[in-house]
């Protein structure tokens, strides 16, 4: 039997600098130092150079000649892309899911949009929303799918923190209602295309 795989610690140095660059602790153009994150991590080269090959494929950092690794600047262009982006491929990983939910999952789904409604803070709604979107697509079988939205996700995320908020949560989402109904009358495909819109609708974009 294999051993258990886990994070490298190349996607550890990734998600501990991802999260510094969400939360604004590393702003858009600072440099990432390779030797000095290499220290800190107690890490060789390899996987802190891999950690930002991880980091730009997901939008975060950009690799420029002369001038290093530098967190990337927040534009439109990158947000329309890569919400697009994210909106058509988990409308795809849904449909692919769609044919796996079984009760006890479309349950779990229920629980994690009550906890949206349930949320009295923007932080606890964030979590929550994250955990609905993570549960619809978790079923789906393809892991490159999987892997190319969760960096874009991360993307949307930066966006995200930067966007001003509104005071007013958003209860009783009803996507999300749309969403279960149509997992439950096993329509990946209408589920997918909910999803689809409901992307592009919580970035303003539909």
């Amino acid at each position: 039997m294999p051993p258990p795989t886990g994070p490298t610690l190349a996607d550890r140095i990734c998600t501990a600098l991802s999260q510094r660059i969400l939360s604004g602790a590393l702003p858009a153009g600072e440099r990432l130092r390779q030797e000095e994150i290499a220290a800190e991590f107690a890490a060789s080269q390899g996987p802190v150079r891999e950690a930002f090959r991880l980091l730009e494929a997901g939008g975060l950092v950009l690799s420029q000649p002369r001038r290093g690794v530098r967190v990337a600047p927040l534009d439109r262009a990158a947000l329309v892309e890569a919400t697009e982006m994210r909106a058509v491929l988990e409308g795809l990983a849904l449909r692919c899911a769609a044919g796996l939910i079984g009760p006890a999952e479309l349950q779990h789904l229920h629980d994690a949009d009550a906890a949206c409604s349930a949320a009295t803070t923007p932080e606890a709604w964030d979590e929550a929303n994250r955990a609905f979107h993570a549960a619809l697509i978790a079923r789906c079988p393809m892991p490159r799918l999987m892997q190319t939205i969760a960096r874009l996700q991360l993307l949307a995320g930066r966006f995200a923190a930067a966007r001003p908020r509104s005071p007013a949560l958003p209860h009783n989402d009803r996507d999300h209602k749309a969403i279960l109904t149509a997992l439950a009358a096993r329509d990946g495909d209408q589920a997918g295309a909910i999803l689809t819109r409901h992307i592009r609708r919580g970035a303003g974009l539909a």
